[in-house]
């Protein structure tokens, strides 16, 4: 997995399979904060999913979709890292930090 950070540096990222990507991103200090502790209820661990790949994630549930509702700088491709478990099919998913 590439993450990339809000200042533009990419890195390789391998996370923990089965786990959300939020507790896991938080260890790296790339700028997601996971507030609501993975609740999908603050919005500060949005990511932007590589446009290529974003269909093959598992939708929005309600709560989610409600949240980045909320979000002033959600994209099309917007998804809260706290409501995305990490499988291996996603290893070469590229993820971008949104901004604040």
């Amino acid at each position: 997995m590439i993450i990339i950070d809000r200042a533009g540096k990419a890195r390789n990222f391998s996370p923990r399979a089965d786990k959300p990507l939020m507790h896991q991103l938080r260890q790296l200090r790339v700028g997601v904060v996971g507030l609501c502790g993975g609740n999908a209820a603050c919005g500060t661990c949005h990511v932007y999913v590589a446009e290529d790949r974003f269909d093959e994630l598992p939708e929005p549930d309600e709560y989610e979709e409600e949240m980045l509702t909320e979000l002033a700088n959600r994209e099309k491709n917007s998804r809260l890292s706290c409501q995305l478990v990490y499988e291996p099919a996603m290893a070469d998913l590229t993820l971008t930090i949104a901004p604040r």
